[in-house]
């Protein structure tokens, strides 16, 4: 069970499709206050653990997201998109021969260390002072940076033949600071193919777990 939360903190599960604000905006309508955050912002094509504090616990935010992480992470093994997800334009695709599972996990073993890494260009990361998705959907040239990701467990979970790619399922956990779409891209590469994030899902943030957190069941956001 997880960590007992401090007063004002909340554990949302959030659904695929919305964003990480439309469950703020939500939360403020049915909590009826205004001063709401959230520690660590899911993509919408993410799903699972939202970490969210009202009043005067947002001040406990930024503590938060120094928290590790834990990622079960479906990655599309075979193509490539220019937004490293299944959202984006699709940049390769490739026929993927069958992986062993011992080539599986020795790469993913190798993965357990920091890792330099380029971040994503869809990612809200700035670069003179504006985001770097913003340029990237301009069709500006977009100089990403390489940051250190830190992969404290890499596990296969499991993997499956899909029509456009072997679908691999993958449980990270890492450190604060790092983009599964990077790892996810990465693990293509030292398996020698083009790969992407299919669906992403946090299960975890330091000792708060999914399982403990609560469901918005109004559809409205």
């Amino acid at each position: 069970m997880s960590s007992l939360l401090p007063d004002g903190v909340l554990l949302i599960d959030k659904p695929v499709g919305v964003s990480s604000f439309d469950i703020i905006r939500q939360l403020r309508r049915l909590r009826g206050t205004k001063k709401m955050g959230h520690a660590g912002t899911l993509d919408p094509l993410a799903s699972g653990l939202l970490i969210v504090a009202e009043g005067a616990a947002t001040k406990l935010l930024h503590e938060f997201l120094k928290l590790p992480k834990t990622y079960v992470a479906e990655i599309c093994v075979g193509e490539k998109s220019d937004t490293g997800d299944r959202e984006g334009e699709i940049l390769e695709r490739t026929n993927v021969a069958p992986l062993s599972e011992e080539t599986i996990r020795s790469v993913l073993s190798d993965m357990e260390a920091v890792l330099r890494l380029p971040v994503p260009k869809y990612s809200a990361i700035k670069q003179g002072g504006e985001a770097l998705y913003k340029k990237a959907r301009r069709g500006e040239h977009v100089q990403v940076p390489v940051r250190e990701m830190h992969v404290t467990r890499a596990k296969l979970l499991s993997q499956r033949t899909g029509d456009r790619c072997t679908f691999i399922n993958v449980e990270f956990s890492v450190e604060s600071g790092v983009y599964v779409r990077s790892l996810a891209e990465e693990f293509g590469r030292r398996l020698g193919y083009p790969a992407r994030l299919e669906n992403l899902r946090r299960t975890q943030v330091g000792e708060y777990r999914v399982v403990d957190a609560m469901q918005l069941t109004s559809p409205s956001y």
